[in-house]
């Protein structure tokens, strides 16, 4: 076992702070499972490549301690294009799960009928860039999006797009030509060092406004520019929050893969910056409960 294997597997089993334990009903919006990698391979995500399985067991058992009952699969690249991992842990837990795809533009009609039966509800796309520099071209692109759209929204489905804000802000006249509702992954992936005041920042809180835009305040540790406990990713979270409480949810991000020893996101942290940027107890219940049942159809 390496470093980050054991280090995973410490955080997995630590106690989490009381005063940050979930409400009950809580749902984790994003997580990503991986293996076992005999019966599920992992697929070439680059950096993003797991090391180690994160199964739906494994994600099941850290959720007692930190108070959800239900999760929201993002299917990774890492995790093999067929969906067949998160197939498989829908169709098993189908009270407690739902999930995203990746899929692509020749996607059968009856694949997407057995998807949607299965409880998967949205498509993510990666149009990542930060700094200038594409992130990720893998997965969904924009392209596959606009062809699949109609079969999509024909079935409930929304997309997720992984873009940061700017981008976000200069794709919103294209992407509200399509018959889609959309949520934006890890806070529209602003890095810290812009501010939240930034032009493509405030941008993305007015599409939160219209209502037709979601996003999850999930990532710190992917926009932070100073590492845990990602205090530079605050006022983002706030801003957020204050502009759109009725179009948020919440995500951890597990299992953090692309992460060394020194940089691996631990638990209580993301719990303390939840609670700490939304204080208001009825506010986090919104969040954490009442918005993912109407997002996701629990």
């Amino acid at each position: 076992m390496t470093d980050i294997d054991t280090r995973i597997d410490t955080d997995i089993n630590t106690a989490i702070d009381a005063r940050y334990v979930l409400p009950e009903g809580s749902c984790d919006c994003h997580f990503h499972l991986y293996g076992p990698f005999d019966k599920f391979p992992a697929g070439d995500e680059g950096r993003f490549t797991p090391t180690q399985a994160s199964t739906i067991e494994d994600a099941m058992a850290q959720w007692p301690r930190m108070g959800v009952s239900r999760g929201v699969i993002v299917h990774a690249v890492g995790s093999g294009e067929d969906n067949a991992v998160t197939y498989d842990a829908l169709r098993r837990f189908p009270d407690r799960l739902r999930a995203t795809a990746i899929l692509r533009r020749d996607v059968s009609d009856q694949r997407l009928d057995e998807l949607t039966d299965a409880g998967f509800k949205a498509v993510r796309v990666t149009m990542i860039r930060q700094d200038g520099k594409p992130v990720s071209t893998l997965g969904t692109s924009f392209e596959d999006l606009k062809a699949l759209a109609p079969r999509l929204a024909a079935r409930g489905w929304h997309a997720q797009l992984w873009i940061e804000s700017s981008d976000l802000v200069e794709q919103a006249e294209e992407l509200n030509k399509l018959p889609l509702t959309y949520v934006i992954d890890h806070m529209s992936r602003t890095m810290a060092d812009k501010g939240h005041e930034h032009p493509g920042f405030r941008g993305f809180l007015d599409l939160l406004k219209t209502g037709r835009y979601w996003t999850k305040i999930s990532g710190a540790d992917r926009n932070t520019r100073i590492g845990r406990p990602y205090a530079d990713t605050a006022p983002y979270m706030r801003a957020i929050v204050q502009a759109a409480p009725d179009q948020v949810v919440w995500g951890s991000d597990w299992p953090h893969i692309g992460h060394g020893e020194q940089t691996l996101p631990r638990m209580n942290d993301l719990l303390r910056l939840l609670h700490e940027c939304v204080p208001d107890e009825a506010v986090r219940r919104k969040i954490l409960v009442d918005n993912p049942k109407r997002l996701y159809g629990f």
